[in-house]
């Protein structure tokens, strides 16, 4: 596919649902942004809003406090990621309990990334879970949560081949799964053959597409080469030139975003999971652009009128 089959129908919001996520802040610089983004973007009433968590719990307070402000400050759903990376298993249904206790109904259960960084061997811990599919057994075994799991329309860079990881995905769909979202992806017939091979082994939940807005293309690119993510030719060629040229940049990669949306939506997608780097401008855009409006702008156009 040279690029995305772009709809002529300009508005497609009743047909789509979304949910954004976002990273715990570690600075107060960085808090501040991501409170300005969850603002913004809580008007569009997304289904609901996932904080990921570090490996082996580096991020497990940030994240708690971020999940517990959200519960508290907004209308949003707060999802709280769960990973298992080298942590023992009494420490990780600790965690869940304590999610759990302060009202988490919804959970993003991952193996996680080994600590020392995507592509270095993945070991587990001696006295941990092993994989994503134990861990959502896992959350099932303490509550009857609502939990995403991952899914990878390239295939998982430690999978060996496709067969593989479509096992494993069904082995998390067997433990409780209640959909999978993928990983970010800039070729939509790679995400539709992958739900045709789900298909095929049994599987039925929804496979949410990841869709990254691409705010910085040259770490983006960089980024993917590590998770075994392709950046086809006519992407990179359509944000050549624009390393010093920031409004440009951020005008095409809301377009490209939105053309994505747009063509999924022709191939019968509904539900978006939009990787929001804690940044709003361009989600907001894609979503304006594919008719979902904020709630807050109708509310003051009818006040108006």
């Amino acid at each position: 596919m040279n690029q995305f089959r772009f709809s002529r129908r300009p508005d497609i919001g009743d047909k789509v649902r979304v949910s954004f996520e976002f990273f715990p802040p570690k600075t107060d610089e960085m808090e501040a942004r991501l409170w300005d983004t969850v603002t913004r973007l809580e008007p569009l009433k997304p289904r609901f809003v996932s904080v990921t968590y570090g490996a082996g719990g580096s991020t497990r307070e940030r994240t708690a406090r971020t999940v517990k402000r959200i519960l508290n400050e907004t209308t949003l759903t707060p999802a709280a990621h769960m990973t298992c990376v080298d942590t023992a298993r009494h420490q990780v249904d600790a965690v869940i309990q304590e999610f759990a206790d302060f009202g988490v109904t919804r959970f993003v259960a991952l193996r996680g990334d080994p600590a020392a960084g995507v592509g270095t061997a993945y070991r587990p811990h001696p006295d941990g879970y092993a994989n994503g599919a134990e861990l959502v057994g896992a959350l099932k075994s303490v509550g009857d949560f609502d939990i995403s799991v991952s899914a990878y329309p390239e295939k998982h860079p430690e999978s060996p081949d496709f067969a593989t990881d479509i096992d494993m995905l069904k082995r998390k769909v067997d433990n409780g799964a209640t959909r999978a979202i993928t990983q970010f992806f800039f070729d939509n017939d790679l995400y539709e053959r992958y739900v045709e091979r789900a298909r095929r082994a049994g599987i039925y939940i929804p496979i949410v597409p990841g869709i990254l807005p691409v705010h910085n293309f040259t770490q983006v690119a960089n980024f993917s080469s590590r998770c075994g993510a392709l950046v086809p030719a006519w992407l990179a060629e359509r944000f050549e030139g624009l390393e010093n040229d920031p409004q440009t940049h951020a005008l095409v990669a809301s377009a490209v975003a939105a053309e994505q949306v747009h063509d999924l939506v022709e191939r019968g997608v509904g539900d978006f999971h939009f990787y929001t780097m804690n940044r709003a401008d361009l989600v907001f855009a894609v979503c304006h652009m594919i008719g979902i409006r904020s709630h807050e702008a109708e509310a003051a156009g009818s006040a108006a009128a």
